[in-house]
């Protein structure tokens, strides 16, 4: 079953940081992250209400221990790209088409919640495997902090428990340090590298693999590396030893 962890990227109002533990307290979520918050007060501690238990209990961490401690990490973002040639924002799903996505990971899925000022950047959602997005009006689709964090919360409340485990945090790595390094081997133009890489990062991510398959496409690259090589083995130095199977 995911354990979903809702996190807040550098908020800038302590009253929006209450107000998100007490909606996520609604709709039964309790592990909250704080990415160089605001300082918290008696303000925080009065939107929260009944929820102060979460704010004594947030952690507060750097992005980059979030990203290596999830098994998935969703961007949610209100800026979307424009067309399917530029995949940083894209593809894109709404939180209800989130929620089955997530059903069967068996490990930590964070959801990044932005700056109320301007949200996410570029590189924190490159670094996250899905984007998600709320469906609003045209005419005004800017939501308060906790409105937002309240919609996917209410979509992702009581998710079935999962039924068999997916590839954790470490194996995808591997596997995209593999592919990197395949493409190297190819002579992948340069100039492509960063735009294929987060679209193979988007892909894979959707797929909800399981460390077997990982390893079937590990077991692939390192067949066409065989061949590519004129017979010689060469192993990716990104799949540790005790790792390879074919």
């Amino acid at each position: 079953m995911p354990e979903v962890q809702i996190v807040l990227v550098e908020p800038l109002y302590e009253g929006n940081v209450g107000s998100v533990a007490r909606v996520m307290k609604n709709f039964g979520f309790s592990r909250l992250v704080l990415i160089n918050p605001c300082p918290l007060g008696n303000e925080a501690r009065a939107m929260a209400s009944h929820a102060q238990d979460l704010l004594d209990t947030a952690r507060t961490c750097s992005l980059e221990e979030v990203y290596a401690e999830s098994a998935l990490t969703i961007a949610t973002t209100g800026e979307l790209s424009k067309t399917i040639c530029n995949p940083m924002r894209m593809p894109y799903y709404d939180p209800s088409e989130i929620r089955s996505t997530i059903a069967e990971i068996d490990g930590t899925v964070s959801i990044l919640f932005g700056r109320e000022n301007w949200g996410l950047n570029n590189s924190e959602v490159a670094a996250s495997d899905l984007i998600c997005t709320i469906p609003t009006s045209p005419e005004y689709p800017i939501l308060n902090l906790s409105h937002a964090v309240g919609v996917v919360c209410y979509e992702l409340a009581h998710l079935p428990r999962g039924t068999y485990l997916l590839a954790d945090r470490f194996d995808m790595t591997c596997l995209y340090d593999h592919i990197s390094s395949f493409l190297d081997q190819i002579d992948h133009p340069l100039y492509k590298r960063e735009v294929t890489m987060l679209t193979i990062r988007r892909l894979l991510a959707r797929t909800q693999m399981t460390p077997r398959e990982v390893s079937t496409l590990h077991g692939l690259l390192r067949r066409t590396e065989w061949y590519l090589n004129g017979g010689q083995q060469i192993f990716s130095e990104e799949a540790p030893a005790d790792r390879r199977t074919e």
